[in-house]
């Protein structure tokens, strides 16, 4: 009797410890309740998943409600953003003009520069894969983004649907080619050297010391060092939306405006 006793001793505390250990990595991969359960005398502990995560990894793509399931209005996005990026990005998958449709990244410049206003989404998987911080134009505004143009050397940002391209290295470093979808809107981007790349003033340091992050001549610039893994995640054809509520932008936006529509060509 005592040799049972004692191994179901050891065996609770060896699955205690190997719970402990795997704990954080639970954590870090999903929203998730811990317990344990009893079966033939042994106690073992179990990690069932969020049912809101699991409801969405069932549903098709495209019922997915990854803005509740992902909880991501309490990181910030505004619903208007991603309810506009997603009504996009349909209309952009039904013509062809993403190669990946898996990703999507939405920049929310309805957010001060001093949060974290960009978002990095894996849609076939329903995880939220970055969340940081983003630069806007120096001719857009200080802390927020309120005036954007499609012209060169305006040093503005531009808002609207991208495509990413590919990568190379220039004089800031590893960066990312950007291809603007919205004639009139964006489709400067590649005359006007509009890329993602890092910068040393996307940091906190400034955010403590002035308010705001510095700004950029109109690139959606990043931190340092998430620049590099946030790129090789989203590069070669994935959707980009730069979101502001400005009025103009939302009226003459033939993305979203024929979204529902039989004309899809927006060229």
């Amino acid at each position: 009797m005592k040799k049972i006793a004692f191994k179901k001793v050891y065996l609770f505390i060896s699955s205690l410890f190997i719970f402990i250990l795997h704990m954080p990595f639970a954590f870090a991969k999903t929203k998730a309740f811990t317990g344990f359960i009893s079966k033939n005398g042994t106690v073992y502990p179990v990690v069932v998943m969020d049912s809101s995560l699991l409801n969405c990894v069932n549903m098709p793509v495209e019922k997915r409600n990854l803005y509740d399931s992902l909880r991501l209005g309490s990181l910030g996005l505004a619903r208007q953003a991603y309810d506009y990026a997603m009504k996009g990005f349909n209309v952009m998958k039904s013509v062809g003009e993403v190669a990946n449709d898996n990703i999507i990244s939405i920049i929310d410049f309805s957010k001060p520069s001093s949060e974290k206003r960009l978002f990095v989404i894996d849609i076939a998987n329903c995880k939220l894969l970055f969340n940081t911080y983003v630069a806007h134009g120096m001719q857009s505004g200080r802390e927020f983004a309120n005036q954007f143009s499609n012209k060169p050397e305006s040093n503005k940002s531009s808002l609207g649907f991208y495509e990413t391209q590919g990568t190379y290295i220039g004089g800031n470093g590893y960066s990312l080619k950007l291809q603007g979808l919205e004639k009139g809107i964006n489709d400067n981007a590649n005359k006007r050297s509009i890329v993602i790349h890092g910068a040393e003033y996307v940091d906190e340091s400034f955010i403590r010391s002035q308010g705001f992050i510095g700004r950029s001549w109109g690139c959606p610039a990043l931190p340092e060092r998430l620049h590099k893994a946030i790129i090789d995640v989203i590069k070669n054809g994935t959707c980009l939306f730069i979101f502001s509520p400005d009025n103009n932008y939302l009226s003459h936006s033939k993305i979203l405006n024929r979204a529902n529509s039989s004309m899809l060509a927006f060229k």
